[in-house]
């Protein structure tokens, strides 16, 4: 993985973590909570779009994804914090 690839997948990070920031709570997490729960979003995206049978390529395909399950795990969390 070259630099370039590293820098696009940071910034699809913590596009996708702010976006889903702004979905499940109307904000972000900070430039570095943005990236983190982007790609772990991305991750869990890439999980249920494979259990789902859907496959999303490119820049918007990865966003899509990554925001996807950003916002999933975004909602565990709230889950897990009322409990």
């Amino acid at each position: 993985m070259d630099i370039t690839a590293i820098i696009i997948f940071l910034l699809i990070g913590a596009f996708a973590g702010w976006l889903a920031g702004q979905i499940m709570k109307g904000r972000g997490f900070g430039l570095l909570g943005n990236i983190v729960v982007g790609i772990i979003g991305a991750l869990i995206g890439g999980f249920v779009f494979s259990l789902l049978g859907i496959t999303a390529g490119g820049l918007i395909g990865s966003i899509i994804t990554a925001t996807l399950g950003a916002v999933i795990l975004l909602f565990l969390i709230s889950l897990v914090k009322k409990a």
